[in-house]
């Protein structure tokens, strides 16, 4: 399906329990005050950046100094309608997990069969 191509291409990974969606992230070495996560129209917005510094010391004196920008942008349409003011995100060992509850109106319903009599 779309959907596994799509994630095993992005670091990002889609699925659902019976009543939530779960969005996992991969944002490793991201720390938690960096991470922005947005939701518009049925579309998650997943952003994080970081900007690391690392100099090499020599004799006590800075020989040079090498900034690099980390940055994560993910964007994933949700297949269904979901209950976003619910939603719950925490991160574990760089990854970032967001849970949100499936709509009632989107959830799976049985409809009883009325047998004449």
């Amino acid at each position: 399906s779309n959907l596994d191509s799509f994630s095993q291409s992005s670091g990002l990974d889609i699925y659902e329990t019976n009543d939530s969606v779960v969005v996992e992230a991969q944002i490793p070495g991201i720390p938690e005050d960096k991470v922005e996560i947005f939701w518009e129209g049925n579309v998650l917005t997943i952003e994080a950046s970081v900007e690391e510094t690392e100099e090499q010391k020599e004799a006590k004196k800075t020989v040079y100094k090498e900034t690099r920008q980390k940055s994560f942008h993910y964007s994933v349409n949700l297949p269904r309608g979901v209950n976003a003011d619910k939603a719950n995100a925490e991160i574990t060992n760089g990854l970032l997990k967001v849970t949100i509850p499936i709509a009632e109106e989107e959830k799976r319903k049985k409809i009883e069969i009325k047998t004449k009599k």
